[in-house]
């Protein structure tokens, strides 16, 4: 049986699988019964893997080639679900109250799990195989702790990461259509949370206070002014301001307000200068106004940026698989943020989007409402990508 045929044979398993895992969400670092799973489709696999990676989770599999001298590819899934309740109403919905795969990592994993049991079975490999199966990427940062346990740097098995890939479906192209880019896909994602404190007192006396709530509406519109007028207009910046708490009574004027939000960036100068005016405009403010500004700024994830080298590579493969029609290029990156990032801060790397809205859809539910779910239809051209990026050659960077 040829590798097409047997991803198709497939498929009803890895769609019940899936369901499984859909069935049964675990949030960031908690993903014990998937990590299971995982282990479970590896040692009936019969392929070497280590577990209990990146806090407990992870889970890395490894395929060495059949002869000497190939390249190492890294092939990267993620595991973690949401704490959102599901409302789809599927036969299949979470059985676990307030958290459901409203990303399609149930979908990822699946397969990455569909990837090694193909590959296992073809007796020529070039190439040595490296599966990661990491928890923790909504917020957690496994991928950067998948990293430091060493998965790409050949300490857990002997093969260095020459290249890695990674994808995540896509719910507004359709079905089956393949994107990516070169250089920026993805943003860096940076928290913030800032506290005016100031003077309260009653409503009906406002002279005798220092009011922090007029002091943060004017820190809240002058933040925009970052995008608008420190920043390059064919750059790209977002603030987005998520939250806002003061105040209890209609009469009286708070001591502090706090407010929470992010910011977004694809150039890492932009970061640095996107954190700079942030500082300047909330304390010179807050001073003006007569308050005192205290900021709590949370770095997140880096840009994910495509190796032009490895993001070449994968449209070749990607179009003798599936056509050279389906295969299109990302107009513009996306301000999302994704910790397959840490992966390319140490290897060529190359992530991708799988279309999964459906013909019969003039829109589909986008990732993290309650209404998403993985379109199992895109799995088999999926399988056979991955299982084609990890068997071609690796040729020499130009």
């Amino acid at each position: 049986m040829n590798s097409k045929d047997r991803i198709q044979e497939d498929h009803a398993f890895l769609t019940e699988f899936r369901h499984d895992l859909h069935q049964h969400p675990e949030l960031m670092f908690q993903e014990k019964r998937t990590s299971q799973c995982v282990v479970a489709a590896l040692e009936s696999a019969g392929i070497e893997y280590r577990a209990g990676l990146a806090g407990g989770t992870g889970v890395l599999g490894f395929l060495p080639a059949t002869e000497p001298g190939g390249a190492t590819v890294a092939l990267r899934a993620d595991m973690d679900a949401l704490p959102i309740h599901e409302e789809t109403g599927l036969a299949y919905a979470s059985q676990t109250p307030g958290v459901m795969h409203a990303c399609g990592h149930d979908g990822h994993t699946t397969i990455l799990v569909g990837t090694v049991r193909n590959l296992c079975q073809i007796p020529d490999r070039k190439n040595n195989i490296l599966f990661i199966f990491q928890p923790a990427e909504e917020g957690g940062a496994g991928g950067e702790k998948m990293c430091e346990d060493g998965v790409l740097d050949g300490s857990i098995f002997p093969a260095k990461v020459d290249v890695a890939y990674g994808l995540h479906g896509w719910p507004s192209a359709s079905e089956g259509e393949i994107l990516t880019k070169d250089g920026p896909m993805m943003a860096a994602t940076d928290g913030f949370r800032v506290r005016v404190h100031g003077q309260g007192g009653h409503a009906a006396a406002p002279h005798t206070t220092h009011d922090p709530i007029v002091a943060m509406a004017q820190i809240i519109t002058a933040i925009q002014s970052i995008a608008s007028r420190s920043v390059d207009p064919l750059d790209s910046i977002v603030f987005t301001i998520a939250a806002v708490h003061g105040g209890e009574a209609q009469n009286v004027i708070p001591e502090v307000v706090e407010l929470r939000g992010t910011m977004r960036t694809l150039l890492p100068e932009t970061r640095i200068l996107g954190k700079d005016r942030f500082f300047e405009i909330v304390q010179g403010i807050a001073t003006a106004m007569g308050t005192r500004a205290e900021i709590d700024w949370y770095p997140g994830y880096p840009v994910t940026a495509n190796d032009s080298w490895a993001t070449d590579r994968f449209r070749q493969i990607a179009r003798d698989v599936v056509g050279e029609d389906r295969v299109l290029e990302q107009p513009v990156a996306v301000m999302g943020g994704e910790d397959f990032s840490y992966y390319g801060l140490q290897v060529p790397a190359t992530f991708f989007f799988v279309g999964m809205r459906r013909a019969d859809q003039d829109e589909a539910p986008s990732v993290h409402t309650p209404r998403f779910d993985f379109n199992d239809a895109v799995i088999p051209d999926c399988v056979a990508i991955m299982s084609q990026l990890a068997l071609d050659p690796v040729l020499s960077r130009p």
